[in-house]
């Protein structure tokens, strides 16, 4: 592999470890890359599963911590709905 190719794997390396601090799913990345940076995303996929290889107890954790986010944010919208309802009388 020549010094470009590794240097635009670099690159795209660093833009997804961006998407990972804007918790992101891998295909929120690879949509993000895509219109944002113009990178095909088949790299991206490409080089995010090479990470998940790399780093298996980040990206478990990290996994965990966003369905553990995404499940609050259920309960959150419950709730709200419920209080929104008692308060219009239905």
């Amino acid at each position: 592999m020549g010094e470009s190719s590794a240097s635009y794997i670099r690159m795209v390396q660093h833009l997804i470890e961006k998407c990972l601090l804007f918790h992101m799913t891998k295909e929120e990345c690879m949509e993000a890359l895509s219109r944002h940076a113009n990178i095909n995303p088949v790299i991206t996929s490409t080089v995010w599963k090479e990470l998940e290889k790399e780093n298996k107890e980040f990206f478990d954790a990290y996994m965990k911590s966003r369905e553990d986010e995404m499940a609050e944010m259920e309960i959150k919208q419950m709730i709200q709905k419920m209080i929104s309802q008692s308060s219009t009388g239905d």
